[in-house]
């Protein structure tokens, strides 16, 4: 077995106690809530008839003693039953199925925006270093890094779709607009594929400006990194060795100093997407955007344990997938780094 496949296979393994531990330590937490999740959906009538009340506990097995709750919720998770929502009344499966794919749209956009962005604007600040571009990066980085999401939020919304009128308004799709049949749950995909022009030019219009608001903050800390990386390799030996030879300032950067300059950068890239994947609760909120966040502010507001334990569980898978890849990553990047 290659050296490839064994880093594949041990991070698979470990994969494996890290969600166990995820699962134990969300339902030891969610169980130490001193609250009762009925009292959330039931009324005040209700909660005052015992039989109402003794049923309801039995039907979401709130019944049992914790112990058995949890090995409960463990053998139906390996059947692929993540349970019920109390809130709901639906599978947190089929829940999760409805809301990630509006989060996956507009975290991978919010991503594509910043990495765009902000790695060409690190580079252009560490080899301009004091001069008009640098400066120019500098402020607007820490612009994006200290400006609050949802402050940027509600004026982007004030400015360009109040006053201006370029933006369309929160959501994913015009209301008048059908939807396109359902494929993937991603829309820009979906009216890509369905051939749903009209869908895909509206979806995008929508997909815009939340995308900007959650990418500015990643745009900053990226052009921080890059900037601060690539000044560090530029003052490395071979980076001196390459000049000296004669090579163009442009392979001397592309070829020699940004590929190991990148390696931090990957890894703030791969830190931002899962924060984005695990909800942007306050941008979703403001766009009413029906992603992973809201539904997860939901859930916990009204104590709803399956659901806060799927979406737990969802932000964990998300994490471990994202560090196997940014591992794999610095292998790539840097043939220094064995991955076995």
């Amino acid at each position: 077995m290659s050296s490839f496949w064994r880093f594949v296979v041990r991070r698979v393994l470990v994969t494996v106690p890290v969600l166990f531990l995820v699962t134990l330590l969300g339902f030891v937490l969610t169980y130490l809530i001193p609250a009762d999740p009925l009292a959330m959906v039931l009324s005040e009538r209700a909660m005052a008839n015992p039989e109402i009340v003794r049923a309801y506990r039995a039907r979401w097995g709130l019944d049992q003693p914790p112990h058995l709750r949890y090995l409960t919720y463990v053998g139906n998770l390996l059947q692929g039953d993540l349970g019920t929502s109390i809130a709901t009344q639906q599978p947190v499966l089929d829940d999760l199925k409805a809301f990630v794919p509006a989060t996956v749209e507009l975290a991978v956009a919010a991503i594509v925006v910043a990495v765009v962005v902000g790695l060409p604007l690190g580079v252009l600040a560490a080899v301009h270093r004091d001069r008009a571009a640098d400066h120019v990066a500098r402020v607007g980085s820490l612009v994006g890094v200290s400006m609050p999401v949802f402050w940027l939020g509600l004026l982007a919304l004030a400015v360009f779709y109040y006053r201006l009128r370029l933006a369309p308004g929160p959501g994913r799709l015009d209301p008048q607009l059908v939807p396109p049949e359902p494929l993937t749950g991603l829309l820009v995909v979906d009216s890509l594929v369905r051939g749903r022009w009209d869908a895909l030019a509206d979806a995008l219009h929508h997909l815009a400006l939340p995308a900007l608001v959650l990418g500015a903050y990643v745009m900053g800390t990226i052009t921080r990194i890059t900037r601060s990386s690539v000044l560090e390799v530029l003052a490395q030996d071979y980076v001196r060795t390459a000049r000296a030879k004669g090579l163009p300032e442009r392979a001397v950067i592309g070829r020699h100093a940004l590929r190991n300059a990148l390696i931090p950068t990957v890894t703030v890239v791969g830190l931002a997407f899962g924060n984005l994947m695990a909800g942007a609760v306050m941008t979703e909120t403001i766009f009413a955007w029906p992603g992973i966040g809201r539904y997860a502010v939901d859930a916990a507001s009204k104590l709803d344990f399956p659901a806060i334990m799927g979406v737990t569980l969802f932000v964990a898978v998300v994490y471990v997938s994202v560090s196997f890849l940014v591992d794999l990553a610095y292998g790539l990047l840097d043939p220094r780094i064995r991955l076995g």
